[in-house]
């Protein structure tokens, strides 16, 4: 993408004008909305299907949808959901096959039309875990060709954060509040004396022609300083952080701690955590039939690694216990990740941290970790 310094502003209208103008170019609009109690991603058509004055209460096993005073549409934290749910989705068929009246076998690999994507409303942190997920899944010997035809279409509109949630550490690792790379548009939503808009960067040529299309105006320095502000004082807010020291190393470096016991004593091994974050990738496939056994699919559908069967050979699964399981998540979540794919594969969003369903927070753990390598 090709980084530039223009500005503007547009107010709601040109926000409403925005996603018009994405639906008139064939894209499939993707944002936030508010739906059964949380705040999903899902298909709008304007802007009034965006949240408006809706926020989060979050905590540790905890979520609740808020009203807010000020109309607010970007000002909440990461629902259930991520981008991943789009670019990676759950459940996709691979292959299905028939067996003809003369016993031959006709097998047809399953490739739809992709859809062209418009993400609205993508936090810095999912800016950062898309990225990730482009290295993991485009990036090696082995790529998922699915994955790289619905990326390869997608345009990125990110949210810059001015309120984060208490769940919330991406200042500590480095992604965000501040988007600064890996978008198309960034706006910043500013609600004060002088109204209610939107600061718009452009951080693509793409952007910046999308940009032609909308009703917007210069940005005075005043608002953009402003913009800025909000941001970096939002860095200062995070409810939570992550220890201050190389994770990296301090996996590799507690791999019998007594923390991991403690832990094992909490998990479900539910699979939760998996599931919500932005960055896991497992998948694994399973062939179904019908009743005549005439017909038969290969679906790929997420797995996790938390599940028994994960890592199942033919004497029975390699990690059996609880306590096996939720270490060899961490661990390759903050350590092994790097030797991967040369990065942690956590951005901060802190979503792990609310749907565990009985509030196990990864920070805390961490930060676990590191006090007991240092008694």
């Amino acid at each position: 993408m090709t980084v530039t310094t223009q500005t503007a502003i547009i107010d709601r209208a040109g926000l409403d004008a925005l996603i018009k103008a994405l639906i008139a170019q064939g894209r499939a609009v993707i944002g936030p909305a508010v739906r059964d109690g949380a705040i999903v991603l899902t298909h709008i058509t304007a802007d009034d299907d965006l949240p408006y004055g809706w926020g989060t209460e979050l905590e540790a096993g905890h979520y609740r949808l808020r009203r807010r005073d000020d109309g607010a549409a970007f000002a909440h934290s990461a629902g259930p959901q991520s981008w991943k749910n789009f670019l990676h989705p759950p459940r996709q068929k691979l292959w299905s096959a028939e067996r003809g009246p003369d016993g031959s076998l006709n097998m047809v690999e399953e490739r739809p039309e992709q859809p062209s994507y418009a993400f609205l409303g993508v936090r810095p942190c999912d800016l950062r875990a898309i990225a990730i997920q482009d290295r993991v899944l485009t990036g090696g010997r082995f790529t998922d060709n699915g994955y790289r035809e619905r990326r390869n279409g997608a345009l990125l509109i990110a949210a810059e954060c001015t309120e984060p949630g208490a769940t919330c550490f991406c200042s500590s690792m480095g992604t965000g509040p501040a988007a600064d790379s890996g978008f198309d548009l960034a706006l910043t939503e500013m609600i004060d004396a002088d109204g209610h808009r939107f600061v718009v960067r452009v951080g693509s040529d793409e952007g910046a022609s999308l940009l032609t299309e909308i009703p917007h105006r210069p940005a005075p320095e005043r608002a953009v300083s402003a913009a800025r502000t909000a941001v970096n004082e939002a860095a200062d807010r995070m409810g939570r952080s992550m220890p201050p020291v190389s994770l990296q190393e301090l996996m590799g470096a507690t791999l019998d701690a007594e923390r991991w016991n403690d832990v094992a004593e909490r998990c479900l091994t539910c699979g939760n955590c998996t599931m919500v974050c932005p960055t896991c990738f497992c998948t694994t496939t399973e062939e179904v039939t019908d009743l005549t056994g005439d017909h038969a699919e290969r679906w790929q559908r997420w797995d996790s690694c938390f599940d028994l069967d994960f890592s199942a050979l033919h004497g029975g699964p390699v990690r059996s216990s609880g306590h096996s399981r939720y270490r060899q998540w961490l661990t390759h979540k903050l350590g092994t990740w790097y030797d991967q794919f040369g990065s942690s594969g956590c951005v901060g969003c802190g979503r792990c941290i609310v749907w565990c369903p009985v509030g196990i927070d990864i920070t805390e753990e961490a930060a676990a970790l590191d006090a007991e390598a240092r008694q």
